[in-house]
């Protein structure tokens, strides 16, 4: 009897294609839990954690009634944020800012004037920018936020009792 037959299999019974895929995989997982690459966060390690403000900007959002929202966000004190749909922790509302709806209107001299939008869908309407403070690492990559990076433009979520808003970064202050 031969060590390898003509179909490729060792004594007759395992084939040399198994036994080559069989170490393959052993290989990997040895190699997975034995020797993992760098895991976690890239910014937790010699980096101070320092105050910072968010300013999120809201354009847009349509509710029934815009004054118990805002009522509602000046009451509250924290907000659960989500950054990127990842769960990143809680942050304080330090204040709430509504934005008036205008419109540019053309005068006879030439010049341009701005007067209240008269639009009576606009009273569903409301635009405002929501300040939020908390803890965050400094990077020299930017501001981390559990493990996110902010930056202005990054799309936000922010969660309350009653409510799922969405917007962006419009300022990012490092106290």
């Amino acid at each position: 009897m031969t060590i390898v037959d003509s179909k490729g299999r060792l004594l007759g019974k395992v084939s040399l294609l198994d036994i080559g895929a069989g170490l393959v995989i052993f290989t990997v997982i040895l190699g997975i839990f034995f020797f993992p690459g760098t895991s976690g966060s890239v910014a937790q390690l010699g980096v101070e954690t320092k105050n910072v403000e968010v300013d999120m900007a809201l354009r847009g959002l349509i509710v029934t009634n815009p004054s118990a929202l805002l009522a509602t966000l000046k009451t509250q004190s924290t907000l659960n944020v989500i950054i990127r749909n990842q769960p990143s922790g809680q942050l304080q509302i330090k204040g709430v800012q509504p934005l008036p709806r205008s419109v540019a209107v053309p005068q006879p001299d030439g010049t341009v004037k701005s007067y209240p939008d008269p639009r009576p869908e606009l009273a569903y309407t409301m635009d405002f920018i929501l300040t939020m403070t908390g803890k965050a690492q400094v990077t020299t990559s930017g501001v981390v936020i559990a493990n996110s990076k902010i930056k202005l433009g990054t799309p936000i979520e922010v969660e309350g009792s009653d409510y799922n808003l969405m917007g962006s970064v419009v300022g990012l202050r490092v106290q």
